[in-house]
């Protein structure tokens, strides 16, 4: 279950750094546009809030990264406390900005954060 667990937080960590290179890199080309449906002139306006919030990710999969490189007790604890941010984070998303980021983010975090607390 370890195994499994580990693979699922790797999946997680994963999801945040594309989104970080969606938001920060591609926001305003067309794989970036066409993640949330926007034109040239709204995606050059939101710009910088994408930025920012693709930092956020990146920090998420940073800290994944490292409870799957950092020795126990830490590296469980570092997994949980990042599993939970990914969680919350989504399901605020959900309720503010897109239901589907209940799915897309919220879900995956919550698999992997029962898969790591189960395997422990």
């Amino acid at each position: 279950m370890e195994i499994v667990a580990n693979v699922l937080v790797g999946l997680v960590a994963v999801l945040h750094a594309y989104i970080l290179v969606m938001e920060m890199f591609l926001w305003e080309k067309k794989p970036g546009r066409g993640l949330h449906g926007f034109g040239p002139e709204m995606a050059r306006a939101t710009a910088p809030l994408a930025a920012n919030q693709g930092l956020y990710n990146g920090f998420l999969a940073a800290g994944l990264a490292w409870g799957l490189l950092a020795a126990d007790p830490t590296g469980f604890r570092v997994r949980v406390f990042f599993l939970a941010c990914v969680v919350i984070a989504g399901m605020f998303g959900a309720a503010t900005a897109n239901r589907r980021i209940l799915v897309a983010q919220a879900l995956p975090g919550a698999l992997a954060l029962a898969a790591v607390v189960v395997a422990r």
